[in-house]
């Protein structure tokens, strides 16, 4: 059996042809302008190199995507809006968590700003998400409370961690606390010692 037959069907089935390969579509005007000189972005303003880099990874994607950026108080945040911006969030986040490393790589490099943290948004994605670890945190700081044990939170990301520790920091009756390395670090939410 001819692997390259196959293949050659299996792509022609999808709309592929070895046409297509030959002559890629034609590189749009952001791909075609030369990328600015480590000079000229080493004043940059941090928001509009991280809004570029995101209308312009969005416009591939869908053109009917919008992007705002905006200043918060601890980093820049981005929101990416439109029917489809959903779909960004990917399985579990992991998409969206990939999209807020490429624009932190972007922003270090081409706005010479390591310093700053990338919060990025797709329909409302992290807002939900945050809603429901808050809520979360509320139950399992009662049950603790109770039960006098820690709760042990299965490992997940920063950006996760953050909004329980928030949720948490002046609970009267329990404390939170990170531990673990990497992609195993994780959160537990024990009793507050209290003072005699």
């Amino acid at each position: 059996m001819d692997n390259r037959t196959n293949l050659d069907d299996y792509l022609a089935g999808l709309g592929i042809s070895d046409a297509d390969e030959t002559a890629p579509p034609p590189p749009s005007p952001e791909v075609m302008a030369p990328a600015p000189s480590a000079l000229e972005t080493a004043h940059e303003d941090p928001r509009a190199v991280l809004e570029r880099f995101l209308r312009g990874l969005t416009s591939r994607i869908d053109s009917t995507l919008t992007v705002t950026v905006r200043e918060g108080e601890d980093a820049l945040e981005a929101e990416i809006g439109g029917e489809n911006a959903g779909r960004l969030a990917g399985r579990d986040g992991r998409t969206l968590a990939a999209i807020e490393v490429l624009a932190y790589t972007v922003l270090a490099k081409q706005a010479g700003r390591n310093d700053l943290r990338v919060r990025v948004d797709v329909g409302g994605y992290r807002r939900r998400q945050a809603e429901v670890l808050t809520r979360l945190a509320e139950r399992l700081a009662v049950q603790v409370a109770k039960s006098g044990e820690a709760h042990e939170l299965q490992p997940m990301p920063a950006a996760d961690r953050r909004v329980i520790h928030i949720a948490l920091k002046e609970h009267p009756d329990v404390t939170t606390e990170s531990v673990g390395e990497g992609a195993a670090r994780r959160l537990i939410i024990k009793p507050r010692p209290h003072q005699p």
